[in-house]
């Protein structure tokens, strides 16, 4: 479980947690604040002194080898690390003032605006539209069936699934193709009105062509969301990201505007990555 830490003083610097170079055209406000991040399995560090700033309606890449713990942040966002008896955190995840991590936080709420959509599809044993509809209906969301109705076609119509799936909603989720259950997974995450999505490698047991459908609607969605995807896609990372993040053995490297770190890598670490020297 987390560890509380109710009378640590977190730095204030303002260069800390920021990237080395900010993009002009994306937007700088404060959508999550991480200070001072520590994270062990057992008695394994995985994350180590994290600080980072991420941004509203951008996309976000987390990127690095194997197991140098992307997946692990991304989980410390909405708590997901809780699940595993043998984690232990300490430090600040701040998200609207309020320290995700603190006692009194109601972790099913902070889930519901902080959204995942996982590496492999899994759509529930339902229906189509009980996909998209099931959670909003449990969080009281909606409760006429004509609110569920157009919630329902708002969410695929964002996913970009509503023409392929309009005609067959009633039929099971786990029928459709693996791209197209990708997607069903993102509708039924935006279906809840989440402020944040993270994604983890949610293209990865795709084939190109939906790989390129769900970069583009990735594009489409950070008009509305905060977007946080890991991935091992270098290109990927460049085509779709505002900024990107390198992690490299549990500590965050580098945090720069996308473009300039495929350019100009303001470290060493991160040119020898992203060129192949390791990795």
């Amino acid at each position: 479980m987390s560890a509380q830490m109710p009378d640590v003083t977190y730095k204030t610097n303002p260069d800390i947690g920021q990237p080395y170079t900010r993009n002009d055209k994306a937007c700088h406000d404060l959508s999550i604040r991480v200070r001072d991040l520590n994270l062990w399995y057992g008695k394994t560090q995985a994350l180590k002194d994290l600080n980072i700033d991420l941004f509203q309606k951008n996309v976000t890449a987390l990127i690095g080898p194997s197991g140098c713990g992307k997946s692990t942040f991304l989980r410390c966002l909405n708590r997901m690390n809780d699940l595993i008896p043998s984690v232990h955190t300490e430090g600040l995840v701040e998200i609207d003032g309020r320290d995700v991590n603190a006692a009194k936080m109601d972790e099913v709420a902070l889930r519901r605006r902080v959204g995942m959509v996982f590496q492999k599809p899994n759509p529930f044993p339902k229906s189509i539209y009980e996909n998209v509809a099931y959670a909003p209906r449990m969080h009281d969301l909606v409760s006429r069936k004509a609110e569920q109705d157009e919630l329902v076609e708002k969410a695929l119509r964002d996913a970009g699934l509503w023409n392929e799936v309009k005609d067959k909603l009633q039929e099971p989720g786990t029928s459709l193709s693996g791209g197209q259950q990708q997607r069903l997974c993102i509708a039924r995450a935006i279906a809840v009105q989440p402020d944040v999505i993270l994604m983890d490698e949610p293209t990865s047991a795709l084939d190109p062509i939906s790989t390129a459908t769900i970069e583009d609607l990735m594009d489409k969605l950070k008009e509305q969301f905060t977007i946080i995807t890991v991935t091992h896609n270098m290109q990927q990372a460049a085509r779709i990201a505002d900024y990107t993040a390198f992690f490299h053995l549990g500590e965050i490297i580098e945090y720069n505007d996308t473009k300039v770190m495929f350019s100009t890598p303001a470290q060493k670490k991160t040119e020898d990555y992203i060129s192949g020297r390791y990795g």
